[in-house]
């Protein structure tokens, strides 16, 4: 799977400066800044309601926006848009190719609006429609969650995009589908192609090169996802007992708990203590709970993650505003 190279000297393939976008009262992405680098796999995370919809909408034409600008591949995203349309490849969150129609008659539609054919464009999908051809003729509507899924990967595609905006495309699906995806774009990463997607799972961050942690509209960080892990700036402890509500309850009146939130089977307590070693940090707070009546309390350092970070991030913004 070949992506067409840029030419020598061209600028990053994404680059949004101060993007602005409002429904009535509400701003859906609010003064966005950011760079996709050539060939990177760049990704946009974020809860339900975090603006990466509406922002992946404008970057692919589909939405103007009301203030600031996003070129695409060298082209601004208002004036360029019909230029840009054919070097994009995009697929939406919701399931959005024609169920009635089969699965090559979804192929052969959309290569038919790009002016070419499945024939002419097999090697550039081979990898993902090999696992498609045996279902040929049946309905896109009868497909399992992950077969829609590669189906509109290959949609998308079909006309060799120079970019291709994938924006939540694990949603809804089951961790198998999820994870073979994400090895379907790692082995398309490394044709070239910038791959640009969105997720609310904070656990496929670390798939990518890059990220971007969104909410209400906002970046809240950018950078390598180990980089992100790393900007966590307090001792981390992992607290697990057999009454975790009663000892989450216990653990906001600790007078060191800068934070402490529900983490897995765990809780996460950020210790507000500069420069605190993670040991001594740990001893303190679990015995702290044994003075509060729990006995079985374990208490551990434990490293950050883009979560952790996320959660950090987003409330000092709420409690900023």
């Amino acid at each position: 799977m070949t992506a067409p190279s840029h030419a020598a000297g061209a600028g990053p393939p994404v680059v949004i400066d101060d993007l602005v976008k409002r429904y009535g009262e509400v701003t859906a992405v609010d003064h966005v800044s950011a760079e996709v680098r050539q060939g990177e796999l760049f990704g946009f995370i974020g809860p339900d309601g975090a603006g990466k919809t509406t922002l992946f909408r404008i970057l692919t034409t589909l939405l103007l926006p009301d203030a600031g600008s996003a070129r695409v591949l060298g082209l601004d995203v208002v004036q360029g848009i019909w230029s840009l349309r054919r070097d994009i490849g995009y697929m939406p969150g919701r399931f959005s190719l024609y169920p009635d129609l089969s699965v090559r008659e979804n192929l052969d539609f959309f290569a038919s609006v790009f002016g070419t054919t499945v024939a002419r464009e097999y090697d550039q999908i081979a990898p993902i429609y090999s696992q498609l051809e045996p279902f040929n003729d049946r309905r896109a509507s009868a497909l399992s969650g992950g077969m829609k899924q590669k189906l509109a990967l290959c949609c998308a595609l079909v006309h060799r995009p120079r970019i291709l905006f994938l924006d939540e495309p694990t949603t809804g699906v089951d961790a198998v589908s999820r994870r073979e995806f994400w090895e379907l774009l790692a082995r398309m990463r490394t044709s070239g192609l910038t791959i640009v997607v969105s997720t609310p799972y904070m656990d496929e961050a670390n798939r990518c090169d890059r990220v971007a942690l969104m909410q209400n509209g906002r970046i809240l960080a950018t950078d390598a996802p180990a980089a992100v892990a790393a900007s966590f700036d307090k001792t981390l402890l992992a607290v697990r007992s057999s009454d975790r509500y009663r000892t989450l309850v216990a653990l906001r009146g600790y007078p060191h708990a800068h934070r402490v939130y529900p983490f897995g089977e765990a809780l996460h307590l950020a210790d507000d203590r500069a420069g605190i070693d993670a040991a001594r940090a740990a001893s303190d707070a679990a015995g702290f709970l044994r003075e509060k009546g729990f006995a079985d309390a374990r208490v551990e350092p434990t490293s950050p993650t883009i979560e952790d970070v996320f959660i950090s991030r987003m409330s000092a913004t709420e409690a900023a505003a």
